[in-house]
């Protein structure tokens, strides 16, 4: 095994230590004041993020545009990981790059923010997939995409059900139904309504979120972009040992 991936093995056992982990009293207290935010958005402005959030998943879930990226054969986990790091960093850019003109418009320009990130979110799974040698063609590597998306965006309650889902991903693809219209995704967009991007919502409030767009999009990149890392190389891990068995 290599230096890099011994580093990498380090890193992956730290991420998996805190997805287990309980919510402390702190996740909970996060958990309140996000309760309290949501309570001050006008339910209309509730509908269209719950209709936004609805329409993406369906793409992501039915739609073939996104899926057209080929695998790429894989040679090592260094080589595939300072690929992943530079798109992140291209990704983490853009995203900033554009909370900031749609943060600085205030309460509309933000509502726009919304579904645009989100969009920028799938992309940029799609890529890290591929880059780990994943064909998003089989509709499970989606799947397994949007339980990405949970893992990175969910309460700690919610994140340690999602965690041991993909925990032994290969077991777990065998259960899902062959055929991707018999996937319940009504139950999995109503989950993911409920915690995702809640640092989002407080863009929304006017005033207060102007001067963040930037930060909280470059942040919620990067929070996903490693929460990514670390789903693949679990997988990775797993297919190692299996090769040596």
């Amino acid at each position: 095994m290599t230096a890099y991936e011994q580093h990498a093995i380090h890193e992956l056992r730290n991420w998996q230590h805190e997805m287990r982990g309980r919510p402390s009293l702190v996740n909970k207290l996060a958990k309140r004041m996000q309760d309290k935010i949501n309570s001050y958005i006008p339910e209309k402005v509730h509908q269209a993020i719950t209709a936004t959030i609805k329409q993406m998943v369906r793409a992501v879930l039915f739609g073939s545009e996104l899926t057209t990226r080929k695998p790429y054969p894989f040679t090592s986990l260094q080589l595939t990981e300072s690929i992943v790091l530079e798109r992140i960093n291209f990704y983490r850019k853009a995203a900033a790059a554009e909370g900031g003109i749609t943060g600085a418009g205030g309460f509309l320009l933000g509502m726009a923010d919304f579904p645009l990130l989100l969009g920028l979110k799938l992309k940029m799974l799609f890529e890290i997939a591929a880059l780990y040698g994943y064909s998003a063609d089989d509709y499970r590597e989606r799947v397994y995409l949007l339980h990405i998306f949970q893992l990175a965006f969910s309460s700690q309650e919610r994140r340690r059900e999602v965690y041991l889902q993909i925990e032994h991903w290969q077991q777990q693809a065998q259960h899902l139904p062959e055929d991707i219209h018999q996937f319940d995704w009504r139950t999995f967009q109503q989950e993911y309504r409920d915690h995702i991007d809640l640092a989002k919502m407080a863009q929304l409030i006017p005033i207060v979120g102007a001067p963040i767009g930037a930060v909280v999009n470059y942040r919620l990149i990067n929070k996903l972009g490693t929460t990514a890392m670390n789903a693949y190389r679990m997988r990775w891990l797993e297919e190692k040992k299996q090769l040596h068995h």
